[in-house]
């Protein structure tokens, strides 16, 4: 699958990277990871920091598939509200659901303190600012609910939105509890630490090109002829799943991002550095790095063909250019130093995709799909860790592989 197309910035933030052998020989373990990307990895760190034997192997090198192509926003809200939540699912699968997320960012920021290397992983309140007018009242509406669901939430009027950021909007919502991340950098954070302490075993440009099953387990073989037995499979191998299961709650689009270069005088007209987004659908998002720049993404387009998306990258990285000066005027001209162009996955009823699938015994899924897709993917390490050393979790049934993407409205 085409992932991505472009120049982006994360792969050059390291000047040293660990590389891994290619899998030659067969190999045994307790659980086999097909993936190195960020699910694969939390997964991986969380499982054999639990004791268990773990193999991960990717047909590319680490980190470089969807994971590079992140933007490494942290939050606990999600493209779909916590009142679309609750109004798809329920008002306790929905509150539960904003919960996991808010204790998996918290979980990540634990987890950076005990890794060998620094992830650029930082705390970060979160701007959500209405786009229009007509969209103050059910931005309203959303902060109520995050309100009486205990979230740590502020409601910002435009003026003191103009009074703390300079520009004019609406209204928003200011959140606490959210973070940024370099996704690269944290990927390998997790697989070094895991191989260092825990003795995970990584083979990179290894593709597995048959995987059958038996009743203690599960075998899986590699384009050069090396097996892997293992009790169990996950396959975190993010988008790419669907080529080898489509599943129906699945909806594939396309979106950009850049990097610009750095701005010596961004804690003048950014201060607090927080996570910026809007109501608007298709969204815009901004961040900043550890080295000054400024990340912005999103104006997503209803395309999975890569020549499509490609040819749009250009102007799509103009437009990102001119809603970062729509902002921050006195920033003008942006110049960008990386953009890109990406595949996007998301899901019809807005959760995603974690566990067990009737036709795959022994295997487990991530496909944390969404634009929160590194909070989904701490807690699908969590739930199968569950899963596999207990045979069940309280919260999997909401993720279930094998729900309809239309649910019936809840029972009032």
């Amino acid at each position: 699958m085409d992932l991505k197309s472009g120049h982006i910035a994360w792969t050059h933030s390291l000047e040293q990277v660990s590389t891994y052998p290619t899998l030659t020989e067969n190999a045994a373990c307790d659980v086999v990871i097909i993936g190195a990307g960020i699910s694969g990895a939390l997964t991986a760190y969380e499982l054999s920091k639990a004791g268990l034997r773990v193999i991960v192997v990717d047909k590319r090198r680490a980190g470089h598939g969807s994971t590079c192509a992140s933007t490494g926003l942290l939050q606990f809200s999600n493209d779909k509200t916590l009142t679309s939540c609750i109004h798809t699912f329920g008002r306790e699968s929905g509150t539960r659901f904003y919960t996991l997320c808010k204790e998996a960012v918290e979980k990540l920021l634990r987890i950076k303190d005990e890794l060998i290397m620094d992830p650029e992983l930082i705390p970060r309140q979160s701007l959500y600012y209405a786009s229009e007018e007509a969209d103050v009242p059910s931005l309203k509406e959303e902060y109520e609910q995050l309100s009486l669901c205990g979230f740590d939430v502020l409601w910002l009027e435009a003026p003191q939105i103009k009074a703390r950021y300079g520009f004019s909007k609406p209204a928003a919502i200011l959140s606490s509890g959210d973070a940024e991340v370099n996704p690269f950098r944290f990927v390998h954070a997790l697989l070094d630490t895991a191989v260092s302490r825990y003795q995970v075993q990584i083979y990179e440009e290894t593709r597995i090109v048959h995987h059958d099953w038996h009743v203690n387990g599960v075998r899986l073989m590699s384009d050069k002829r090396a097996a892997i037995e293992a009790s169990y499979a996950i396959f975190a191998t993010g988008y790419e799943t669907q080529e080898m299961k489509a599943d129906r709650n699945t909806v594939t689009e396309s979106t950009y991002a850049l990097v610009t270069e750095p701005i010596p005088n961004i804690d003048e007209i950014w201060p607090d550095r927080c996570l910026i987004w809007e109501t608007a659908r298709p969204y815009l998002y901004m961040r900043t790095t550890v080295d000054n720049r400024i990340v912005a993404g999103g104006l997503d387009v209803a395309t999975s063909i890569p020549e499509e998306r490609d040819r749009l990258l250009k102007h799509k990285t103009y437009l990102l250019e001119q809603e970062i000066e729509k902002l921050f005027p006195t920033l003008a001209p942006i110049r960008t130093q990386y953009a890109w162009a990406a595949a996007f996955c998301s899901t019809h009823d807005g959760y995603p995709m974690i566990g067990p699938h009737p036709q795959y015994p022994r295997c487990f899924f991530i496909e944390g799909y969404g634009g929160n897709g590194i909070a989904y993917s701490t807690i699908a390490a969590n739930i199968i860790h569950l899963l596999i050393e207990q045979g069940d979790h309280p919260d999997a049934h909401l993720f279930s592989l094998t729900r309809s993407p239309h649910p019936a409205p809840p029972v009032s």
